[in-house]
């Protein structure tokens, strides 16, 4: 009888469950990332010195958006401004910070950000974050480049 002889060992890695895994957490992150912000996305106004609010990234944080054609929404629930007493009312009970953040696209009509500042005051709002995003100034030196940074603003 003769000994079979053994193929030779494969030298190369199998890449393909790898990809499959990379593929699959790709698929899932691509899913997850627009169910982190919070509220809807507005293009904010740009500042060089605006005042960081880290109280607006909290999970408890209320937030109005104008969009820029100025739909109101508290969250992600769009109303008229004329409700927004009664919703952040409720919404500020029994919490100790009672600033709500306001977050209006830049090309949004000041009425409409007027009267959704005026709605909040009669809620009874004492304190209001206006946010906007940090103007960088370009690598030049030159006039500067809107670019993403963290809520911040004025009260």
């Amino acid at each position: 009888m003769e000994k079979k002889k053994a193929s030779d060992p494969v030298a190369e890695i199998n890449v393909t469950p790898m990809v499959d895994v990379m593929l699959v957490l790709l698929i899932i992150f691509i899913v997850i990332t627009p169910m982190l912000s919070k509220g809807i996305s507005v293009d904010m106004a740009k500042t060089k010195n605006p005042i960081t609010m880290q109280a607006a990234d909290k999970e408890d944080a209320v937030l109005v958006a104008i969009s820029r054609d100025g739909r109101t929404y508290l969250g992600t629930d769009q109303m008229a401004p004329d409700q927004l007493p009664g919703k952040v009312k409720d919404l500020l009970t029994n919490k100790l910070d009672k600033t709500v953040y306001v977050r209006s696209d830049a090309r949004a009509r000041y009425e409409k950000v007027v009267e959704v500042v005026d709605n909040l005051r009669s809620a009874g709002v004492e304190s209001l974050g206006l946010l906007t995003e940090e103007l960088q100034p370009d690598a030049k030196g030159g006039k500067g480049s809107p670019a993403a940074a963290p809520p911040s603003g004025a009260q």
